[in-house]
């Protein structure tokens, strides 16, 4: 059988983000959405999602570009002086790895945001990381250790089918492949911690740019299993969307979602 999760990420990253969501989950196809915890928009996020009881809520980790939970002077070595994140990936990753006082600090971080979702009263559907920063080993263990306190039931596993995207018109690069390949370490990390997993992740090669005609390509080939296809939607354009994502097509997103011939399709 094909089944599909249509998602959101960034709730609580500001209100066009969080009225776009709403809304396509109310009249479009959205089911679910991940919820940045400390995001400025975070509290009216929880206000629209508890009048949604049917909108599946999780934790969209952040452990990069964006604020943290914890005081700074409770994590020195991983956010600046304001309580932010950098975007460095890479140098990120190297200190996340190498480092176990920075490995502690992020532990505490983690769990810090768990506990914040909780303080929510929302039930936790799911959990993922803003940049997909849970497919680095050392942030994808304690994803799930701590998670699994709180009751973590699945993550979402950014696993893209290069061979569908090529099918759907897609050049699909080495590093695309070697991608996928990688995912296999957190899905093996999920299993042993006796998580659920998607078994393919759309949105990564048209990330911000998930309009409704590439959707239909998607549905067209959607291999056999449990699909996820994420979105950034929003309903407008604000200072937070073209300070973090300039380029991406926001409000096309938020129309792919809304848009009735993809909700009959789906149904």
């Amino acid at each position: 059988m094909r089944r599909v999760t249509f998602s959101a990420d960034d709730f609580g990253l500001s209100v066009a983000v969080n009225e776009a969501i709403e809304r396509a989950h109310r009249d479009g196809i959205l089911d679910a959405a991940s919820l940045m915890v400390a995001a400025p928009a975070a509290t009216d996020a929880v206000r629209r999602a508890k009048a949604l009881p049917s909108l599946r809520v999780g934790l969209h980790l952040v452990v990069i570009e964006g604020p943290a939970v914890l005081p700074p002077a409770d994590i020195p070595d991983l956010v600046d002086a304001a309580g932010q994140f950098p975007s460095d990936q890479l140098g990120l990753g190297i200190r996340y790895f190498f480092r176990p006082g920075v490995r502690r600090q992020l532990a505490a971080e983690i769990r810090a945001q768990f506990q914040a979702f909780a303080a929510t009263g929302l039930t936790l559907d799911h959990a993922n990381a803003h940049k997909h920063m849970h497919l680095h080993p050392t942030v994808g263990r304690m994803l799930l250790d701590i998670g699994r306190e709180f009751g973590l039931p699945a993550i979402r596993v950014p696993s893209e089918p290069p061979a569908v995207m090529a099918r759907c018109g897609t050049p699909v690069g080495l590093g695309d492949r070697a991608l996928y390949a990688w995912t296999r370490l957190l899905r093996h990390q999920a299993r042993s911690a006796g998580v659920a997993t998607n078994d393919h992740c759309f949105g990564l090669a048209w990330s911000g740019h998930m309009t409704a005609a590439r959707v239909r390509e998607l549905l067209a080939h959607l291999p056999e299993g449990d699909s996820e296809i994420y979105f950034h939607p929003a309903t407008g354009r604000d200072a937070t969307i073209d300070r973090l994502m300039p380029e991406y097509e926001h409000e096309a997103e938020f129309a792919a979602l809304m848009d009735r011939g993809l909700r009959d399709l789906v149904q």
